[in-house]
């Protein structure tokens, strides 16, 4: 279980990216290789029918697989995504709730699950995030 200092430590790094500040994420719950957020429903980013763009959603699954990651790496390992899937399920007409759970936090990747649902409690999508430790990575400087 995270204590509240590596909470903080966690959120000082987290809340200065631009996407975090500029989707409105609110961290609801960090553990040990979970995270669950929500982000706001803004109209302004609607794909064409009307719901939350899928891209948008893309995006809220990647940052929550990497703040999940995070809680298990702490938050000066540097990271990146090395690949991503996503089913969409049902069109997301409220806030976006994503929980990500870390599947492995092996040496080099970081296989996350994340699902996605809205403010109902209907799963609007599933994704698949892996994350690469550069920290880790043979031949990285």
């Amino acid at each position: 279980m995270l204590d509240e200092s590596q909470i903080e430590a966690l959120l000082k790094v987290v809340r200065p990216i631009p996407i975090v500040e500029t989707l409105g994420f609110d961290f609801t719950d960090l553990d040990e290789g979970y995270c669950k957020m929500t982000t706001p429903r803004k109209v302004k980013y609607d794909g064409i029918f009307g719901s939350l763009h899928g891209g948008l959603l893309m995006t809220i699954a990647d940052s929550a697989a990497c703040f999940a990651i995070m809680t298990l790496t702490g938050p000066d390992e540097p990271l990146t995504t090395t690949d991503m899937s996503i089913r969409f399920l049902a069109p997301c007409l409220t806030d976006c709730i994503a929980e990500a759970r870390v599947i492995k936090c092996g040496r080099t990747l970081c296989p996350t699950h994340v699902d996605l649902f809205d403010t109902n409690g209907t799963k609007v999508a599933v994704a698949q995030v892996t994350y690469i430790r550069l920290d880790k990575t043979p031949g990285h400087a």
